[in-house]
């Protein structure tokens, strides 16, 4: 009798944009759009999924999400070519493939939404940010309020499923503002918001600016203010708060996401990406591409960077990953990637948490309650 095949998600990086945002840290770089390598990049990237044709087998393709970078960027012949690949690299294809591309709405139109919608994609992933052009400023973005409306308006007239990205934490924003741009998405029929907060990275220029003085940033009370009213937010609209930092109506949350925080087995495709594939019980392979387009467009390099995963990364991957979720971390699932029992030399570690509160164990899961996701990182680096 055959064993199941792997479910195993697929990321791929598209590593341009029209213009770095000051907070943004990713592996992206700013280039004019009618200097896009198109179908050049699509075939590297096929290139490299041939390459990787022999780690596939034996899998079940789950879903694949096109990040970045602007995906919406990419020419959708050239995306779907590259969709096309994937699909048809993998013996078996999940019933309910799910296949998101990031958008920014200075990059997306109805028609275009309407080209990718053909081409097999079921979801997009708005990075709208805010609905407040003084925001929109502040934060670098090529769009304002108006035209960031519109996108998630003919985004989920043309597609199924549509996610929006929210920033908050930006100096002087009020919770009046946040509930009222929550609102406003909710309106258009977005069904999935991911809600960030604004964090300075050191390798931006918002992370010079701040080092420099010259950055105002809200501060620690305020950003724990504001996560507090987007849950309220939500919830009134009946979402759920399904991982820190995301929120869906029923039956909406990021099957690609969930798979990853689940500890799920992921490859990575084209310049920058990451990922992570299975090799039996306490055994794993992670790598990161060659980071610079270039070079990985003429194959000089593909991958850049390979870590090999024993037990113990196996576990602490999964706490990290699986406590940010309403569901927590599957003791079970996780005994069987890792090989032993994740609990294994960290028992005192994790009544201490449970005796405090800040863990609970129900059957199969361990789990942070949601009244204490705002001292998750402190849990969980205690259980590291």
């Amino acid at each position: 009798m055959s064993s199941e095949p792997t479910q195993t998600s697929v990321y791929v990086h598209f590593p341009w944009c029209e213009r770095k945002c000051p907070y943004c840290d990713f592996a992206t770089e700013p280039i004019r759009t009618r200097e896009l390598p198109h179908g050049e990049y699509a075939d590297a990237v096929l290139r490299e999924l041939d390459a990787r044709a022999t780690d596939l087998q034996g899998r079940e393709l789950k879903s694949i999400f096109f990040g970045g970078g602007t995906p919406s960027l990419w020419e959708p012949e050239a995306l779907s070519r590259t969709l096309q690949g994937i699909t048809g690299a993998f013996d078996h294809v999940h019933n309910q493939l799910e296949v998101t591309v990031e958008c920014n709405p200075s990059s997306l139109t109805r028609q275009s939404a309407a080209l990718l919608r053909k081409a097999g994609v079921g979801r997009l992933s708005i990075g709208v940010q805010s609905l407040r052009d003084r925001y929109l400023r502040f934060l670098g973005r090529l769009h304002d309020s108006k035209e960031a409306t519109a996108a998630l308006q003919e985004a989920t007239e043309e597609m199924p499923r549509v996610s929006a990205d929210l920033m908050f934490g930006m100096p002087g924003q009020t919770l009046q503002e946040l509930g009222e741009d929550i609102a406003r998405v909710a309106k258009t029929g977005v069904r999935h918001v991911s809600a960030y907060a604004l964090t300075i990275e050191d390798k931006t220029m918002f992370g010079s600016l701040h080092r420099a003085g010259k950055l105002r940033v809200a501060p620690q009370e305020q950003y724990a203010e504001l996560f507090e009213h987007a849950e309220r937010c939500f919830t009134d609209l009946g979402w759920d708060h399904y991982e820190v930092s995301n929120y869906a109506a029923i039956g909406e949350e990021s099957r690609h996401n969930l798979h990853y925080w689940r500890g799920g087995a992921y490859v990575g495709l084209g310049a920058a990406a990451v990922g992570c594939l299975d090799h039996g019980p306490g055994r794993a392979r992670r790598w990161r591409n060659e980071p610079n387009p270039q070079r990985y467009l003429q194959q000089q390099t593909v991958e850049a960077e390979v870590e090999k995963l024993g037990p113990e990364e196996i576990v602490r991957e999964a706490l990290m990953l699986g406590l940010r979720t309403i569901d927590g971390m599957n003791l079970v699932e996780t005994a069987k990637r890792a090989g032993r029992d994740p609990r294994a030399g960290r028992e005192r570690e994790i009544e201490r948490s449970m005796e405090r509160g800040d863990l609970v164990q129900a059957e199969d899961w361990l789990r942070v309650p949601q009244d204490r996701w705002l001292k998750l990182d402190g849990i969980v680096r205690d259980l590291f």
